[in-house]
C-alpha cells in the first residue's frame, strides 16, 4: 500500500502514514494494542479476531479511519482520524466546523528512542493540518495518562477540560494549526531549549 502521508525528522528520518489493513496488519496490531503498555487503548483482553473486527468496523465507517504509521519503512504506530461531530464525543463537547478528532498509539519498544513519541504526534498533527479544511484537531484522552497530556502541551493543545465518556474520564484538549505551529516551529523550540530550568 502507497503512503498518505510522509514527513521527515530532522533527528528521526523518515515517517509514514498508510491506510491500515484490518487483515494483513491483524498481528502487529493484536501485539501493540494488548501490550500492557497500551492499557489505556482499552483493548488488552482482545484476542486477534477481535481486533480484526474492531479495524474491520473503523474501515466501514464513514466517519471513522485508521492508518498505519511507518518509521523508516516499518510498523511503528497507529493513528486514527475521526469526525467528533458523529464519533466518541457526539453531545459531549461545543464541536466546531472542521474539528477533526485523533487518536495514536505508539508501538511498545524494547529499546525507546528519545524523543520517538513526539515526532510520532508531529508527523500526525501535521498529516491532519495538511488538510486545509481541518481547523482544530480534538483529543480526549483518559485523565490518568499523564504521560500523554505533557505530550499533548508540548505540541500546542490546549486542555478544555474533563468530560465523562461511557468508558472513561477524558480530558478534552484542542489544538488549533497555528498553536501546532507556534508550538513545534524552530523558533518556539529553540526558545523552549534555552529557557532557564
Amino acid at each position: 500500500m502507497s503512503a498518505v502521508f510522509t514527513r521527515a525528522d530532522d533527528r528521526l528520518g523518515d515517517f509514514a502514514l498508510r491506510a491500515l489493513d484490518p487483515e494483513g496488519d491483524a498481528g502487529v496490531l493484536h501485539r501493540w494494542v494488548t501490550h500492557p503498555k497500551s492499557a489505556f487503548w482499552l483493548m488488552q483482553d482482545a484476542d486477534e479476531a477481535q481486533v480484526v473486527e474492531e479495524y474491520r468496523r473503523i474501515a466501514a465507517h464513514p466517519h471513522h479511519d485508521a492508518y498505519l504509521g511507518l518509521w523508516r519503512g516499518s510498523p511503528a504506530f497507529l493513528a486514527e482520524r475521526y469526525d467528533p461531530a458523529h464519533v466518541e464525543l457526539v453531545g459531549l463537547y461545543d464541536h466546531q466546523p472542521g474539528d477533526v478528532g485523533m487518536h495514536f498509539l505508539c508501538a511498545p519498544a524494547g529499546t525507546p528512542v528519545h524523543g520517538f513519541t513526539r515526532a510520532v504526534i508531529r508527523t500526525v498533527l501535521a498529516w491532519l493540518f495538511a488538510d486545509p479544511a481541518t481547523v482544530r484537531v480534538v483529543v480526549e484522552p483518559d485523565v490518568r495518562n499523564t504521560a500523554v497530556h505533557a505530550l499533548n502541551a508540548a505540541v500546542g493543545f490546549e486542555v478544555v477540560g474533563p468530560i465523562t465518556k461511557p468508558e472513561k474520564e477524558a480530558l478534552l484538549s484542542v489544538c488549533t494549526r497555528a498553536q501546532f505551529q507556534a508550538a513545534t516551529e524552530p523558533a518556539a523550540a529553540t526558545a523552549a531549549e534555552g529557557a532557564p530550568a
